[in-house]
């Protein structure tokens, strides 16, 4: 346990020495709701009414920006060989990667949501229930993100590549995590979307960093 907390420690002090990196999640995801109302028009109830979808996507997409360079700093610099040969299994080592990344770029979009959402007239009845859905829902983008980075390690275009192997992917976490909210937003039950979401969690948590193990053993042969 302490080699995984200091795991975690590293990347995030690596992360802050690049703190302008760490914005770049943030910053994409606005950038996407503000140009939104460009695309569909500014009417208060057409943007009301897809705002938790537009969210969730932003979300994604901005999580999607910095996956490709989970390993790959690490691997450039023959650190991640090093690594591991080190006490933590492979698995350990993904998923403390997955959690820093997490850290970096889910916890600050789970702050950033309420607000755009209310960029995008969303009421308030229903930020609470996007707040808990992402909590749930955005862990998930790193975990099955660290699969991905583990498959394209030192692939040409690799960010493209992790796009095209996760999306397909995530698309569980966007319906449930939108349908939490739209519950939410109508007076309906959230709690149902809320548990598959938490299903998908426990599942990624259990599944995907055995995965990312597997690609990174193919990785570094």
């Amino acid at each position: 346990m302490t080699a995984f907390l200091v795991l975690i420690r590293r990347d995030l002090a690596l992360s802050a020495r690049q703190a302008a990196d760490a914005l770049v999640a943030v910053m994409f995801a606005v950038l996407v709701v503000v140009l939104f109302p460009f695309g569909v028009g500014p009417e208060a109830d057409i943007l009301s009414r897809v705002s938790a979808g537009v969210v969730w996507v932003a979300a994604l997409l901005a999580a999607l920006l910095s996956l490709d360079r989970l390993f790959q700093a690490d691997h450039d610099d023959g650190s991640l060989e090093q690594l591991a040969l080190g006490p933590l299994p492979l698995w350990a080592l993904s998923l403390a990667k997955a959690a820093a990344h997490w850290l970096v770029t889910g916890l600050p979009l789970i702050v950033a949501a309420p607000i755009l959402a209310l960029m995008l007239q969303m009421p308030a009845s229903g930020l609470s229930t996007l707040v808990l859905a992402m909590a749930l829902g955005t862990p998930c983008f790193s975990l099955l993100g660290a699969i991905g980075a583990a498959l394209v390690l030192g692939a040409r275009r690799g960010g493209v590549l992790v796009a095209f192997l996760i999306l397909p992917l995530t698309i569980p976490v966007l319906i449930f995590g939108a349908a939490a909210t739209e519950a939410a937003l109508t007076g309906q039950e959230a709690a149902p979307h809320l548990m598959l979401l938490g299903a998908f969690l426990l599942t990624s948590l259990a599944l995907a960093p055995a995965a990312a193990a597997a690609g990174l053993r193919q990785a570094l042969g």
